[in-house]
Parts: structure tokens; sequence; C-alpha cells
């Protein structure tokens, strides 16, 4: 039986050929492999350092919400009171008050009352002093002048100094008395200060003996005049 190919293109005639060209290019890659130079990579970068302490620490928050307060109690209802049909009412007339203009209207007259002030005035500056009993002659300055010596005159003479003695004191005493001549003439509104309580209502009681006086006159009008009067007395021991 005679073969069907020609002979020249059977590929095993160039198989010693195809073997020593892949050899060769076996070789020539493992020759191109082993030449071949490799590189590091290289990177520019600026080292960054980061501490966990810069870590910001949050805090934790609540929100509380507050209960709505409690909405008011309900107002209690008004009590309505029902009245009666049969129940009378009376009623009211009010009277008209306007007037025409051919009415006379009569005025009653007005009387103005003056009301008098308790106006004080003090002792040294006084238009017209009050005027002690006995004192009655002479300008203002002579009748204060006599007005003091009468009243230093009148205490000497009433006022107990065996109070003093009695209590123990010693020295010198001192008792500052305040009083009032009212519009009267009369002496009112007595204070007193003292070392002890006894002297101090002997003396009130001393000035409450004064005799009643002309009052004092300012602007012709009389007017009440404070007076102040010290007391000095020493204690023998």
């Amino acid at each position: 039986m005679q073969p069907k190919k020609n002979p020249k293109s059977d590929l095993r005639n160039y198989s010693s050929l195809f073997l020593a060209f892949g050899l060769c290019f076996i070789l020539f890659v493992s020759w191109r492999a082993i030449e071949a130079k490799t590189y590091e990579a290289q990177y520019d970068y600026e080292s960054l350092n980061v501490d966990d302490d810069d870590d910001e620490e949050i805090p934790i928050t609540e929100q509380i919400q507050t209960p709505p307060p409690p909405p008011p109690p309900p107002v209690a209802p008004e009590v309505i009171e029902i009245v009666e049909d049969e129940e009378e009412i009376e009623e009211t007339v009010i009277e008209s008050t306007e007037t025409d203009e051919e009415e006379e209207i009569e005025i009653e007259e007005v009387v103005i009352e003056e009301v008098e002030e308790d106006i004080e005035v003090p002792f040294a500056v006084i238009e017209n002093v009050p005027v002690f009993p006995g004192c009655e002659k002479g300008n203002n300055d002579t009748k204060r002048k006599c007005m003091s010596d009468k009243i230093t005159k009148f205490v000497q003479k009433k006022f107990n100094t065996d109070i003093a003695g009695d209590l123990g004191l010693t020295g010198r005493q001192r008792i500052s008395v305040i009083f009032k001549i009212d519009k009267g003439g009369n002496v009112t509104g007595i204070r007193s200060r003292a070392p002890h309580p006894r002297l101090q209502k002997e003396a009130a009681r001393v000035i409450g003996l004064l005799p009643k006086m002309k009052p004092g006159k300012q602007r012709g009008k009389a007017v009440i005049v404070p007076y102040s009067l010290p007391i000095l007395f020493q204690v023998q021991d």
C-alpha cells in the first residue's frame, strides 16, 4: 500500500531542528533573566508623629428632659343663685341733673376755715420771746436773760440734791432737760437725761412746776418754743 502524503512534508524530519531552536530560545531567555538588574523603589515622604494624647476626648453628654409642669387646677364654677320671679325688686330712680340755660342756680357761701399749724421756732431766733412772770419789761434780749435767770433760780430752789447722795453719786453731776412752751404758755414735752433714772425723774418734776408764761410769737402769731436747760450741781463727799 502506498502512503498518501508526500514524504517531504512529514514534520518528523525536522524534529532535530525544532529541538535545537527551542534550546537556543530557552538559553536566551535565561541569560536575559540573569543579566537583568532590579532597583529598589525610593519614595520621598515626611514623617508624621501622632501621639495618642492628642486625641480629643468628647465628653458624653446626656440631655435631661424636664417634665412639663402640672396643669393648673380647674377653676371652680361660680355659684349661681336663682332668684324667684315672685320677689319684688325695688327700682332706684335717678333724677336727671341736666339744667336749662334759663334756670337759675343758687350757690351757697363757701366758708374756708384756717387750719392752725403747730410751728416751732427756736428760742434764740424768735421775734417775741416767751415772757416769764416778772420779766415783762425790756426788749427781747432783756426778757430772754431775765427768763433764763428766773428758771435757774427756780430749779435751784425746788431741786432735791439729796437724791444724788442717797444714790452714792459723787462729784459733779450734769442733767440735760428739754421742754416746750406751747401756744398757750404751758410747759409740755418734758424730756431729761441724767446719770440715774431718779435724777431724770426729779428734773422732770421740777420743770413741770414752772409757772404759766406768756407764749412766744412769730409774725404776730403764737408759736411753740422749744427750750433746753442744763442742770449742774456738785455732790459733796
